[in-house]
C-alpha cells in the first residue's frame, strides 16, 4: 500500500516541477518509480522504497553550499510528512537512504533486508550513468543548466572531481543485479565525459 497519499503527491509534483529543475525533476522520480516496478520481487519493502523515491530529491537547491544540505532538507520534509503514516523503523530508513544519497554509500546500522533495499534503491538512483550514450549526454546537459551559475572553468573542475570520485570506486552499483546492468556502461560514460572535460 503508497505511503504517498493524494495531498502529499499533489505537494512533491509542485516541488519537482519548478522551472529551476532540469534533471532532478518529475521526469527522474517517474524514472525511478519506473524501475521499482520492473524490479519490485527484489525489494523487502517496496512501499518505503517508493516513499524515498518521492522524497529524495524533494528539496534541490542548486546553490546549497553545505555538503549534503538538499538531502538532510528532504529527509525531514519526508519524516514531517509520514510521521504517523508509517512504522517509526520503515521512517528511519527512508530518512537515512534519503541523506545517503549524497554520497552514494550505505548506511549504516540496517539488518539485511534494509541493506539490500538501501543499495537497490541507491543503484537506482545512479542508473542513468549506465543509460545510453545519447541519454547520458541529455542527463549531463541537464545538470549543467541546473549549474547555470557556474562558470566553465570552475564547472569542468567541479564536474571532473566527481566523475574521478565514481571511477575510483571498486564498483559503482552495490548490488549485484544493478551492477551487472549498468557498470560497464557506467564506466564507459564516465570516463568519455572525464576526457571531454579535461580537454
Amino acid at each position: 500500500m503508497t505511503l504517498i497519499t493524494p495531498a502529499i503527491r499533489t505537494e512533491l509534483t509542485a516541488l519537482y516541477s519548478s522551472p529551476t529543475r532540469h534533471y532532478h525533476s518529475l521526469t527522474h522520480v517517474t524514472a525511478l518509480l519506473t524501475l521499482l516496478s520492473a524490479h519490485r520481487r527484489h525489494f523487502a519493502d517496496p512501499d518505503a522504497v517508493e516513499a524515498a523515491i518521492w522524497f529524495h530529491d524533494a528539496i534541490y537547491d542548486a546553490r546549497a553550499e553545505a555538503p549534503g544540505a538538499n538531502e538532510k532538507a528532504s529527509a525531514e520534509l519526508a519524516v514531517a510528512h509520514l510521521t504517523g503514516l508509517v512504522e517509526a523503523r520503515h521512517l528511519a530508513w527512508i530518512r537515512s537512504v534519503i541523506e545517503a544519497t549524497a554520497t552514494h554509500t550505505l548506511p549504516e546500522d540496517l539488518d539485511d533486508g534494509e541493506t539490500s533495499d538501501a543499495a537497490l534503491f541507491l543503484d537506482m538512483d545512479l542508473s542513468i550513468l549506465g543509460a545510453g550514450e545519447a541519454e547520458f549526454d541529455e542527463y549531463e546537459a541537464a545538470v549543467r543548466k541546473e549549474y547555470h551559475f557556474v562558470d566553465d572553468d570552475g564547472w569542468r573542475a567541479g564536474r571532473a572531481a566527481v566523475l574521478r570520485t565514481f571511477l575510483n570506486r571498486d564498483r559503482l552499483y552495490q548490488s549485484d543485479l544493478f551492477r551487472g546492468l549498468y557498470e560497464d556502461a557506467a564506466r564507459r560514460n564516465l570516463g568519455r565525459s572525464l576526457r571531454r572535460l579535461e580537454s
